[in-house]
């Protein structure tokens, strides 16, 4: 059973019912849009809340446990920062929405009523719909440590240590040309060749300002290669955040990025076939020297 915050209970036992629905649609990159069903804007925990929003949620799959289920949220959101094609681009797949109702003659957000995690989102007929997962989804996620050749961190967060902050290994750099799979920054031609190969750029201007990519290639000549094509091909002059990758090496590690010692692989494991693998008379290998290099 639920207990009801004092202030949303005394709504419910006026004579008239002054309740609605507040939703807070959080993007990957922070950015937070407020709406609400209410006919009137208002303030709440430090938002400002848009009308015109009508959303339901379907039935939703939902086993036992803490099995993560599905469903689906279907409506409008009438906002002119909710775009077309920001939803192309993909900004808000992965975007977090809680449901809260609130009294409107006195909002507060002390009462949630769900959670979930947009999956694919889209525009059919004027509508919103999309895909919905429970946070338990989570829960799936790999967790630990794993014992391979090659490190398991992300290159630049705690574990790693390499500073990602700025030159040389995050550029903002000015597009000269481009398509949806392959753009060129004369600002990146400095760059060694491969720097940014296995790294992200992040478009900052442009309708697909906020999008991000992985980078499948740099070979040089201020070129990025994308795994998969953007929504939208850039125009040049749009800029973006070019950020340095990493093949997990332990190579690499040590003559790119100075990192060796905080390499979080382990280069010394033999490989698989080295299982199968017998002595032979003669070969004199493995007398006790490192593996690798």
């Amino acid at each position: 059973m639920r207990i009801l915050p004092p202030s949303l209970a005394g709504a419910l036992s006026g004579e008239a019912a002054t309740l609605c629905h507040a939703w807070l649609l959080t993007r990957r990159d922070g950015t937070i849009l407020a709406f609400t069903d209410h006919d009137r804007p208002f303030e709440a925990g430090g938002h400002l809340f848009e009308p015109g929003a009508s959303l339901e949620t379907t039935a939703s799959e939902q086993g036992a446990g803490l099995a993560s289920g599905g469903g689906e949220i279907r409506g409008v959101l009438d906002s002119e920062r909710l775009t077309e094609r920001a939803i192309r681009a993909g900004l808000y797949d992965g975007a977090e929405l809680r449901r809260y109702r609130v009294d409107w003659q006195a909002p507060a957000l002390d009462f949630l009523e769900d959670v979930t995690i947009l999956g694919e989102i889209r525009r059919v007929d004027g509508r919103f719909l999309a895909e919905t997962r429970l946070p338990f989804l989570a829960l799936d996620e790999e967790r630990g440590r794993r014992y391979t050749r090659t490190c398991d961190a992300e290159l630049g967060d705690a574990r790693c240590g390499v500073d990602l902050s700025g030159p040389p290994f995050r550029l903002a750099a000015t597009i000269a040309e481009a398509t949806a799979i392959a753009l060129r920054c004369p600002a990146l031609e400095a760059a060694p060749e491969g720097l940014f190969a296995r790294g992200r750029i992040r478009m900052l201007t442009g309708p697909l300002a906020g999008a991000e990519a992985a980078v499948r290639d740099h070979p040089g000549g201020g070129w990025l290669r994308l795994w998969q094509a953007l929504p939208l091909a850039p125009v040049p002059g749009e800029t973006l955040l070019a950020s340095a990758g990493c093949d997990k090496s332990l190579t690499t590690c040590h003559a790119r990025f100075g990192n060796a010692a905080r390499f979080r692989g382990f280069p010394h494991i033999p490989p698989a076939d080295a299982v199968l693998a017998w002595a032979r008379p003669g070969e004199g290998r493995h007398l006790g020297r490192p593996l690798v290099p």
